[in-house]
């Protein structure tokens, strides 16, 4: 069964790069969610239920149970993924990604999920002042965080708004499936995230029963401040389910 990692906001596959490079496996695949680096299929909408379908229907094509991994908003839509079908999920581990009712939307989201100052936040940005933004506000290298920056077209800006625009209570509606969770689940996530703070890491790793809240001495961006640790974290949590 293969490992699939599924990047966040505003990432592609390549937000996965250095993980990859520290992973002794031959069957890692990073996928680009639609409109993040690949094409979105004919009227999708890019709301977050229809993120969760693409999911799992490619997850079907698989045609085995996968071993699953999620930052940031990756983090959420596979968890709901693991929580909708059990039978597509082998192992789960991520961060940096809440689903908690008790959660607020960071400053940046809620300008997203306005439409006025979404559209006009979108209009304005340019590659280079927003890396720099990353670098200093998340502690990203500013190298990656200008990788990360160049890569976000139009079609991405598009599919960040709608995103977020149908995730105005994704908590509340979310939060209640976690319970349903049964894969082996293990969390990691940088306790410095101002945008995600550590308390909900350490509540969803109580929600899913996980067997590690692994708290990293970094920020939101911890696959790429922290690749080889992540990386040693998978490993290490996949072989534990190989032992079982």
């Amino acid at each position: 069964m293969p490992a699939i990692l599924i990047h966040g906001v505003p990432d592609t596959h390549h937000v996965w790069d250095g993980v990859r490079r520290h992973l002794t496996r031959p069957d890692v695949e990073t996928w680009d969610l639609p409109g993040f680096g690949a094409d979105r299929p004919p009227g999708f909408g890019s709301t977050k239920e229809e993120y969760v379908d693409w999911l799992v229907r490619r997850l079907e094509r698989i045609g085995e149970p996968v071993d699953l991994v999620g930052h940031d908003w990756g983090c959420i839509l596979t968890l709901r993924v693991a929580s909708l079908r059990p039978d597509l999920v082998r192992t789960w581990a991520g961060g940096n990604g809440p689903v908690d009712a008790g959660y607020v939307w960071h400053p940046l989201a809620r300008i997203w999920q306005d439409r006025v100052q979404g559209d006009r936040y979108m209009a304005e940005l340019r590659a280079e002042p927003f890396a720099e933004e990353v670098a200093s506000g998340f502690d990203v290298p500013l190298d990656l965080a200008r990788d990360m920056a160049s890569r976000v077209d139009e079609p991405m800006k598009d599919a960040v708004l709608r995103l977020y625009r149908s995730a105005l209570t994704m908590g509340a509606e979310w939060e209640p499936g976690l319970s349903a969770v049964s894969a082996p689940s293990v969390v990691f996530w940088g306790r410095q995230d101002p945008a995600c703070q550590i308390e909900f890491g350490r509540k969803l790793g109580a929600s899913l029963r996980s067997s590690e809240v692994i708290e990293m001495d970094c920020n939101h961006w911890t696959v790429l401040q922290r690749p080889a640790e992540v990386a040693e974290i998978l490993e290490k949590h996949w072989a534990a389910r190989d032992a079982a």
